[in-house]
């Protein structure tokens, strides 16, 4: 239902082989599920057992595996692929599609094959080599794509460049040029992210092509008096409901555009301040859209802990477009003079105002110090004017160059990204299946939160696999779970799959689900 092999035969061809396309697609899929996280853990997954599912006798060996996804991971056809299918899941669920969240997710490379620029990974606290991934979720952390780069301009380039146009393009139901013309507050979508994001300029620039936006205030002015907040009930879009005291005001940002600044009062007294261009809703329903933001941090965690997004899956590099702009080097060089010297020079300034005159100082303390003052004063002087230079150089040194410019000892290529654009669409199927199932387990538990968990103890779970030619019924009969709650949940799932009638494929068998019952008689059919 998420697409893993609606267009497979459409964009990727394999050589005749005994392992086909389907074999290939699913074994992958399986992977991500059972949190087999690289081809080469599959050394140490029972041959048989793996074969089983896919029909076959056993799963192709690691080389052979590497091989057949070094075929499938052309450039073009994986671009083309992963692009199908994000425009389909927004026709799918274009509600979820009005409102997207977008953030930056760092993944560092350890390697020694190319030096690829330095950025700040705030989980590390350090600036570390690696490439950027933007990813675009929706509300309930659900990815729609990827969009990776090896350079570091940031969010907004990336907006501008990338993710805006394709939205543009993508995102469907969008308000037709009749119905913008005729309500000036009416957006096309909404796109959320964090104070990377902010910027005047760019929330005036995207209210042009009538796209709202949504973010932290960066320098919000002073407290709200607490007389301003009410008390909102905001319906959360995972379907909970929360009270929240909020305000709110209109202000002009940077001297270009009205916008909305709503503020949440917390019991400790702090006041979170955000900025948007969403006119038309309520400040209940543009909080609860900001506030969601952990959304997508959580897939990130979660995306990182069980399905390795931040895996290298190839050793091979690329040219990257050398027209694009990076940092110059020799900026960076003076940058860090400047901030060396100016360290020193405010260190001087402190001793120099330290020393202080004593009237009960002899003549000869009194030569020493003011020797000691003397000396200060030139070294600040000496410093004060190699500050001077360094700035003077700074202001005529260009900030940024085209990467065609680089010396060649700076020159970096990329990390090839077709493969690791491939995988990584595969892991966004399985992790929207995996979310799918969550939901559904979800009607049934005591604790919501569990839903996850179960679901990746059924996956794991062992079953027998009864297929049946005359009924043409492919029965999966999965054995006991930890306890009878997720015995029950997991009974409620069988139910909801059998009614999809699935036929697995490659076959005409139809899927059905069952639960071994307690006496290890023939299963029990829900």
């Amino acid at each position: 239902m998420n697409g893993l092999l609606r267009h497979a035969q459409s964009y990727f061809h394999l050589p005749q082989g005994f392992y086909s396309l389907v074999h290939i697609f699913l074994l992958l899929a399986y992977m991500a599920l059972v949190r087999i996280k690289t081809s080469e853990q599959l050394r140490y997954y029972p041959a048989g057992e793996g074969g089983k599912l896919l029909g076959l006798d056993r799963i192709p060996e690691v080389r052979t595996l590497r091989e057949k996804i070094k075929i499938l991971a052309a450039p073009e056809q994986v671009s083309q692929w992963s692009e199908r299918l994000s425009q389909e899941w927004m026709e799918a669920d274009p509600e979820a599609a009005g409102v997207l969240y977008v953030d930056g997710h760092v993944r560092v490379y350890h390697g020694s094959q190319t030096k690829l620029p330095r950025r700040y990974v705030a989980r590390q606290r350090l600036c570390l080599r690696g490439t950027t991934d933007y990813w675009v979720n929706d509300q309930q952390g659900r990815p729609f794509f990827v969009v990776s780069t090896p350079f570091t301009s940031g969010l907004l380039d990336m907006l501008r460049r990338e993710i805006v146009p394709r939205l543009l393009r993508d995102v469907p139901r969008q308000p037709t040029e009749e119905e913008l013309n005729k309500n000036p507050y009416v957006h096309r979508l909404t796109m959320i992210f964090d104070r990377e994001g902010y910027s005047p300029d760019f929330l005036a620039e995207m209210w042009e092509e009538r796209i709202a936006c949504q973010t932290y205030h960066k320098y919000p002015q002073g407290d709200w008096p607490p007389s301003e907040f009410r008390e909102h009930e905001v319906r959360m879009p995972d379907g909970h409901t929360v009270r929240m005291n909020l305000a709110e005001r209109g202000i002009f940002l940077g001297r270009r555009l009205w916008v909305r600044e709503i503020r949440k009062l917390s019991e400790t007294g702090h006041q979170t301040s955000v900025v948007s261009t969403e006119y038309t809703s309520e400040a209940g329903q543009v909080a609860g859209h900001m506030f969601t933001r952990w959304s997508q941090e959580n897939f990130f965690r979660y995306m990182m802990q069980h399905y390795n997004i931040d895996g290298l899956m190839d050793y091979q590099t690329v040219l990257p477009d050398e027209t694009m702009k990076v940092v110059n080097p020799a900026y960076r060089r003076l940058e860090g003079d400047i901030k060396s010297k100016a360290g020193k020079l405010s260190r001087k300034h402190a001793e120099f105002g330290a020393i202080s005159l004593n009237e009960t100082l002899s003549s000869k303390d009194m030569a020493t110090y003011e020797r000691k003052k003397g000396e200060i004063k030139e070294e600040i002087d000496f410093l004060e004017r190699d500050l001077a230079q360094l700035k003077e150089r700074r202001k005529q040194t260009p900030k940024h160059i085209r990467l065609g410019e680089l010396p060649e000892s700076e020159r970096f290529q990329q990390l090839a990204p077709a493969r690791k654009q491939f995988i990584d669409t595969i892991r966004m199927i399985a992790y929207r299946a995996e979310t799918a199932m969550a939901l559904t387990v979800r009607d049934c538990l005591a604790r919501a939160d569990d839903a996850r968990s179960l679901v990746r103890e059924i996956f794991r779970t062992e079953a027998d696999l009864i297929p049946n030619e005359e009924e043409k019924t492919l029965t999966v009969r999965l054995h006991h779970l930890t306890n009878r709650l997720s015995d029950e949940a997991a009974r409620y799932l069988a139910a909801q799959l059998n009614a999809t009638e699935t036929i697995y494929p490659g076959t005409n068998l139809r899927l059905v689900y069952k639960l071994v019952s307690d006496d290890n008689l023939p299963g029990q059919e829900f």
